[in-house]
């Protein structure tokens, strides 16, 4: 759990920490700033009730569930922001009995969100994957989490155990354990591990609603979008919408970090301009030069330019971003953003799934050009060679690995022209050597640590 949680979520004018509020002010980090603590099944039953699951009829899906999501306009809050409702009714209307999968590996480490969540509102995840379940007529759940989360794998396959056996839950929610690999929080990475198979990419079509867990349709929501539903099938589709904005409705959590003052998971409306996102953290601790939106497989905005576009996915998509992950991190001025961008690159190129050959090739050697651009001396020739290789990355995969990390390349050569042009003229600056500002880890590649 990440200790520094905040909100800035407001509903009508009234803070949603406030605990005198009623149920209709509720959004999912409402019950720890009620209580200050993680939300036990006891306490969770006090606050929200049971949740309100359809009487079974056989095999039939709860289709006035489906179309509520469709009327709140729940997106995916796990990075493609797909409308979840259409999503659910895709997999309802499938061939054979379908399965739900709850997303929560949170693969991109400048993301704590997932974790803060299921960390102080477990059964908030619960409830929704048990209403994804009676929306679509599943007949199994599953939970994926990265295995290195131990205390929270063990304190969540109790909590699923105890609402199972005093009769909450009527499917028992399974919860796994998988490599912790960028790649393996991808859909197809979980619907291949839990076929008994490596999580690594599979190449589409099929896709996972299609045929995926067993061969069946399987619904594979993020953790945040199956809390979000829950919260739905609880107060409707109106009262979903009254935040955010008309064609962006809802809340959304996104961790913010680098220099800001107060870094940690946030609760905010959808659309809120990213300058008032950043401020909900204290603001900047100093002045920035850009913006990382979406997080490794974002896009680098000029600091000016971010400010006034708002968090929503059609806002983003035109200044040449989106959402992902939930994610801003603030750069400072005095860092370099070359070198930030040449450690993800490093990073990403390690983590790839090596099945095709934009990742066991093109990334690489894109990766070593932006090194050699962030701390080397490039010769003239190297500035063509990385356009042309960042270039040749997106659409040519086995799956989306090299498009996010091509992303990233190219925005940031836009974005830090001015460096570039200096970098390429003078040799690295001195901020090159600085500390690194995004949390990219320092562990050992996929290889080594196996799929399985």
């Amino acid at each position: 759990m990440n200790p520094e949680t905040n909100t800035m979520l407001t509903d009508e004018g009234s803070d949603s920490s406030d605990s005198s509020t009623g149920p209709y002010d509720s959004r999912l980090l409402h019950g720890w700033f009620s209580t200050g603590g993680a939300a036990d099944l006891d306490e969770h039953l006090r606050r929200y009730g049971p949740p309100p699951l359809p009487r079974a009829q056989g095999r039939r899906p709860a289709m006035h569930l489906v179309r509520a999501v469709e009327e709140a306009g729940l997106t995916g809050r796990g990075g493609a922001a797909f409308p979840t409702g259409r999503k659910l009714r895709s997999v309802a209307e499938g061939s054979g009995r379908p399965v739900v999968v709850a997303n929560g590996m949170e693969s991109e480490f400048a993301s704590r969100k997932d974790e803060t969540l299921l960390g102080l509102a477990p059964h908030l995840v619960l409830d929704g994957a048990a209403l994804a379940a009676a929306a679509v007529g599943a007949d199994a759940v599953h939970l994926c989490l990265p295995r290195t989360r131990e205390d929270q794998i063990r304190e969540l396959h109790a909590a699923a155990e105890e609402r199972y056996h005093r009769g909450i839950d009527p499917l028992p929610v399974q919860v796994h354990a998988l490599p912790h690999h960028y790649v393996s929080s991808e859909e197809t990475s979980l619907v291949r591990w839990l076929n008994g198979g490596e999580a690594r990419p599979a190449a589409t079509p099929p896709r996972p609603f299609e045929k995926g867990v067993a061969g069946r349709p399987t619904l594979i929501d993020n953790v945040e979008t199956l809390a979000h539903l829950a919260l739905i099938a609880r107060y409707g589709p109106a009262w979903f919408r009254t935040t955010g904005r008309a064609d962006a409705p809802g809340t959304t959590l996104v961790t913010l970090s680098g220099a800001v003052r107060i870094p940690g998971v946030y609760e905010v409306p959808l659309a809120t301009p990213i300058g008032e996102v950043l401020n909900s953290a204290g603001g900047a601790a100093r002045s920035l030069s850009a913006v990382l939106v979406g997080g490794f497989f974002g896009s680098w905005l000029p600091a000016d330019q971010a400010f006034r576009i708002p968090f929503a996915r059609s806002d983003l998509a035109a200044a040449g971003a989106g959402p992902g992950a939930g994610v801003l991190v603030a750069l400072p001025s005095d860092a370099c953003g070359l070198a930030e961008t040449a450690r993800v690159l490093a990073y990403l190129a390690d983590q790839s799934a090596r099945q095709c050959g934009p990742c066991r090739y093109g990334l690489p050697a894109a990766a070593d050009d932006f090194a050699e651009l962030a701390w080397g001396r490039p010769g003239p020739a190297l500035l063509n060679r990385l356009h042309q290789r960042v270039g040749l990355l997106p659409g040519r995969g086995a799956c989306r690995h090299p498009d996010g990390a091509s992303r990233l390349a190219a925005t940031a050569l836009e974005t830090f022209a001015d460096d570039v042009r200096r970098h390429l003229h003078s040799g690295p600056c001195a901020a090159a050597g600085f500390m690194a500002v995004l949390p990219v880890p320092d562990a050992p590649g996929p290889e080594s640590e196996g799929w399985r």
